[in-house]
């Protein structure tokens, strides 16, 4: 479908050097792309400038492969009841959608032309586990992420693109705090980085923890970010420029009028972290992502809008007062924002 004509340049002011400070930062543009649906769409995923796959409920995907001035939009055959929370494409062909929910709700598939042809790869069979997030370090090792079960952290590892997905050992993985689990907001609370680095950012628990390997999963440090936690309540959305530099997102997340510490920061992998600053728009971030190229440029999006950062997290101002779930950038800086009723905006090309 033609999308709404591009204004460009849209995040050069958040990106080149700070202005003078009597002079505002200039705010990205936004351009409202037509989707196709009323799907509510949750996560981004943006392999190269023009390319960009998104995913969300009744089944839903759609791809764009002219940076969207065109839309592709699909429904996986026999999915139409599952709700894809999370994405992640390797390029215009190849692609893989996680549907979250309890049991056999929870399911991944692959796609390898396009989305023509999706292949089923994982049915979760523990009726109490509810996958959450999905990312991948090259097209063979991908790793996703449950809710806990019984105390065991689900984290389930492939080595193969996908053909085999198998859960970590109990004994390999930090145990489980008490109900705690990780929050299905927009396919962000499990990231990866390259030399083997993860991080899964989890919820519900007493309070509000990173999970974090530098080895492929082999082995895990847990770290105890500065974010409002307790039920309902932790980290949505992990976020990091490098391998040292990141930010932690979330808070009460169904509580659209909280104003809580809801951004944690660091410049250390991980290890220790600090409050940051809190996004212009009340209730809980959904989803954040670094501009590429950047180590301070961050944006966060939510049920109450968007807002962006030009210092790493630790003041924010703001972008758009609409819905969104989701956000990715692709490596270019051109950054997408998705949310309810197909809402789908490009802020910008570097």
């Amino acid at each position: 479908m033609r999308a709404t004509s591009w204004a460009p340049a849209a995040l050069a002011g958040l990106i080149s050097c700070a202005p003078p400070a009597s002079t505002p930062a200039p705010l990205p543009l936004l351009d409202r792309q037509v989707s196709g649906t009323t799907a509510l769409l949750q996560a981004v995923s943006a392999p190269a400038p023009d390319t960009v796959w998104v995913s969300g409920h009744r089944g839903t995907w759609a791809r764009t492969t002219d940076g969207g001035h065109t839309w592709q939009l699909g429904t996986v055959p026999g999915a139409d009841s599952l709700q894809f929370r999370d994405v992640h494409a390797a390029s215009a062909d190849t692609a893989w959608l996680l549907s979250a929910g309890n049991g056999p709700m929870s399911r991944i598939y692959r796609t390898t032309d396009g989305g023509a042809n999706w292949s089923e790869q994982f049915v979760n069979r523990e009726s109490s586990a509810f996958y959450d997030c999905l990312d991948f370090w090259d097209t063979r090792r991908g790793i996703a992420y449950s809710d806990q079960v019984n105390g065991r952290s689900m984290i389930l590892m492939t080595q193969n693109g996908g053909d085999d997905w198998q859960l970590l050992p109990q004994a390999q993985v930090p145990a489980a705090l008490p109900g705690e689990g990780a929050f299905a907001a927009s396919g962000t609370c499990v990231i990866t980085r390259p030399q083997g680095h993860a991080w899964i950012g989890t919820g519900n628990g007493p309070t509000a923890r990173v999970l974090h390997t530098s080895d492929y999963g082999r082995s895990w440090e847990v770290s105890q970010p500065p974010i409002a936690a307790g039920e309902a309540a932790g980290i949505a959305s992990v976020a990091f420029a490098s391998n040292d530099k990141g930010a932690t997102l979330g808070g009460p997340i169904g509580d659209p009028g909280a104003i809580t510490d809801n951004v944690a920061l660091t410049s250390d992998g991980g290890e220790t972290w600090t409050v940051g600053g809190r996004p212009t728009f009340p209730g809980p971030v959904f989803g954040a992502a670094f501009v590429p190229g950047t180590e301070e440029t961050l944006v966060a999006v939510g049920p109450r809008g968007a807002s962006a950062s030009r210092d790493g997290g630790r003041s924010w101002a703001p972008v758009d007062t609409v819905s969104y779930w989701g956000i990715g950038f692709a490596p270019d800086g051109t950054g997408w924002l998705v949310g309810p009723g197909g809402r789908i905006t490009r802020i910008g090309v570097r």
